[in-house]
């Protein structure tokens, strides 16, 4: 199939590579002209697992293309995807001005009948109000359809996620699209729901709130745990296994951050709200996860008492492992109040690094091997769960640190293990 995405972003990326992937012919359209040169030239301006190479060969191979050229995507493409960024506004509501803006630019370009797929994450009734602009913008008068098809991909392993999708879902209110979108998305073997427009797009947010949800319950017992002197993982091991919970999301910790969770946690309470409906719920949910992060700066402080002109190396600065994203990362949170406190910073991260530097600027030392963050430092944290912490130099590590302590945000190490090195170990839950 001929099919566009609109937005070069992480999601529109990765789902206009890996449509090209199982055969589709994609044209990915992008504002920024420079992003777009870089990318026809096989440059990729984000990192996630496996995305360049399958870019560089899709793109080799004629099945890739971009274009700066909303018009010329739309005119190549049968069905055209939107997924441009829903950034969040100061009372927690969605910013939803670059959806009507492409809404409005398909509309101009538009001279033949087109399905428009809303991919970007919006609140619940907003393909109605971007059929309505296309249907009120569109001099041609040619016939369309709007589908919900919202993205359920994770940062790190988004290229898996959407080439092994759990489901997708199709929301729309004709029946005229269902066989095109059904064709769009059989090379992926995935169960397919097919619902009306509205419900498409709550079960995105109503899916991320419920999984942000899980990460704050179990952080709210690994505080339990601490009080009683249980353990979280062992707590949640053994929930886990109980196959109406899983273990996945379970993960004690600094709290949760992105670009996505923060974002749909507030976009769904502000949407309740707006239809009539209190979610307290969920406004705890962003308590404990605000909670949490004092709480483990309360750990530093009480152990290190006064943090000014303390040295203290951080491992970690993307709010998540397998990716260069540090939007609203719990470690630039927890590096950002630190350095209120007068705390001197060493950092590393392997793949964020870089973007970072747009956040923290040069308040803190960035250096480029994860073993020497420790050098010279009153105590070491680890702020973000790369695997490859795990193989930290411990020994080294121990004899690096002026005095040997270190702050677990992610719960990487064993406890007795790091006692027995003569740590003093600080994790959560534990």
């Amino acid at each position: 199939m001929k099919l566009t995405i609109i937005g070069t972003g992480y999601v529109g990326l990765v789902t206009g590579a890996c449509f090209a992937e199982v055969g589709h012919t994609v044209y990915c359209v992008d504002n920024n002209e420079a992003k777009v040169k870089m990318l026809q030239a096989g440059g990729i301006p984000i990192y996630e697992p496996g995305l360049e190479e399958m870019v560089k060969k899709n793109v080799a191979a004629g099945r890739l293309n971009f274009t700066a050229s909303t018009k010329e995507g739309v005119e190549k493409g049968d069905v055209v995807f939107i997924a441009v960024p829903t950034p969040p506004q100061p009372d927690g509501s969605v910013d939803l001005s670059y959806i009507e803006t492409v809404a409005r630019d398909i509309a101009a370009a538009m001279t033949s009948y087109k399905i428009i797929v809303d991919k970007s994450t919006v609140p619940v009734k907003t393909g109605e109000k971007v059929a309505e602009t296309i249907k009120r913008y569109c001099k041609s008068k040619v016939e369309f359809d709007v589908v919900s098809n919202p993205e359920f991909l994770r940062e790190g392993f988004a290229v898996e996620d959407l080439m092994k999708p759990d489901r997708v879902v199709i929301g729309t209110t004709s029946q005229r699209p269902v066989a095109a979108m059904k064709e769009v998305y059989t090379p992926f073997g995935a169960p397919i729901i097919v619902t009306d427009i509205n419900s498409a797009e709550l079960i995105k947010h109503a899916a991320n709130s419920f999984l942000a949800l899980k990460i704050s319950y179990i952080n709210a017992v690994a505080n339990i745990c601490e009080a009683s002197g249980a353990n979280v993982e062992e707590v949640a091991t053994g929930m886990g296994m109980d196959i109406r919970i899983g273990r996945r999301f379970l993960n004690a910790g600094i709290g949760f951050g992105g670009s996505c969770f923060p974002k749909d946690l507030s976009a769904f309470i502000k949407i309740s709200e707006t239809l009539g409906y209190d979610f307290a719920l969920l406004k705890e949910v962003q308590r404990i996860n605000a909670n949490q992060m004092e709480r483990f700066l309360k750990k530093i402080t009480d152990t290190l008492w006064v943090l000014r002109d303390k040295k203290i190396g951080v491992l970690g600065l993307a709010f998540k492992q397998n990716t260069d994203d540090c939007r609203t990362s719990p470690a630039i949170e927890l590096c950002q109040k630190m350095l209120k406190e007068g705390a001197k910073l060493r950092v590393y991260d392997p793949k964020g690094m870089e973007k970072a530097k747009d956040l923290l600027k040069d308040t803190v030392t960035y250096v480029d091997d994860m073993d020497a963050v420790a050098d010279g430092c009153d105590a070491l944290v680890i702020a973000t769960e790369w695997p490859e912490f795990k193989k930290l130099d411990l020994t080294r590590t121990r004899k690096a640190l002026s005095h040997p302590i270190v702050f677990d945000g992610r719960n990487l190490f064993d406890p007795k293990e790091m006692e027995a090195l003569g740590f003093i170990y600080k994790s959560v839950g534990r």
